[in-house]
């Protein structure tokens, strides 16, 4: 790639991450947990065979994907890199208004999604198990639920896109730098809500990362299947999977009574489906 060419590929992440640092808007705010019928992702992707723990999974389109991944996070890293540097020089020059707008460029980035777009990287792997109690784990936890509060967790009406997606950025912080603290489960789910609830079209990715709140802890207290297997159910429109989700709803989380209640009647409601459909047949 020749100079000027850099130079635009530069110029283009630089853009997008200015023109997405002020988006902020309620359109990823789901009022109606259960009933919300979004369209599925656009997107290939594949079901994994493990029972009651499928996820759906998004394909590598090829190696130019690889690459041009690669180049981009590249390109990202060297803007926040020289971004700070042009903060710093600017503070030691004495130029202190200069010195603002940078550090308030750098603080809008902290509002933005950075996605890692390849799945292996995207999420961590489900080999990791959630049975050390570490101190630094858990106040980080304290602190990405702070920001959900914050954010209007449960709240539409305060709904903070920004401050979501930092609470997402501190759980993901939490999983990578204590991978076997019993705190990761619980981040993957707040992960997941964040997804799912906050974050506009990123079904795929709420999935996965309730998918690894039980895989790293069997036992974790969250209804992590329950809210897959919605997601499934009434976004992504897998009905198979969503009833195998039920199931273990029933037999994994029996302490959400009322989930188990709709996981039942949504059992018996497809079960019918399936029996009429192919009764049709």
């Amino acid at each position: 790639m020749n100079t000027t060419q850099s130079n635009r590929v530069m110029f283009a992440v630089i853009a997008a991450a200015c023109v997405a640092a002020t988006g902020c808007n309620v359109d990823g705010v789901y009022r109606d947990r259960h009933s919300r019928t979004t369209p599925a992702i656009k997107m290939p992707v594949l079901l994994a065979s493990t029972q009651s723990s499928k996820a759906v999974d998004i394909t590598i389109a090829d190696e130019r994907e690889v690459d041009l991944v690669e180049n981009m996070a590249d390109y990202r890293a060297k803007y926040h890199e020289s971004l700070g540097r042009l903060h710093d020089y600017y503070e030691v020059q004495g130029y202190s208004e200069k010195a603002k707008w940078a550090a308030f460029e750098i603080d809008g980035l902290k509002s933005v999604k950075a996605f890692r777009f390849l799945m292996d990287a995207e999420i961590p792997s489900d080999q990791l198990r959630a049975d050390t109690s570490i101190p630094e784990a858990d106040a980080l936890l304290a602190k990405g639920l702070d920001l959900m509060k914050r954010g209007g967790h449960g709240v539409p009406g305060l709904f903070r896109r920004d401050l979501m997606v930092q609470a997402a950025g501190v759980f993901r912080d939490l999983i990578e730098t204590y991978p076997n603290s019993d705190q990761i489960d619980d981040a993957a789910f707040y992960c997941g809500e964040i997804h799912k609830e906050y974050l506009p079209d990123q079904e795929t990715l709420a999935v996965k990362w309730y998918e690894r709140a039980w895989a790293w802890n069997p036992e974790t207290p969250h209804p992590a299947r329950f809210q897959a297997a919605v997601v499934y159910d009434y976004r992504l429109h897998d009905r198979d999977l969503a009833l195998e989700l039920y199931q273990a709803v029933i037999a994994k989380e029996s302490a959400h009574e009322g989930n188990v209640r709709f996981a039942v009647r949504r059992i018996d409601e497809i079960t019918k489906k399936h029996l009429s459909a192919n009764a049709i047949r």
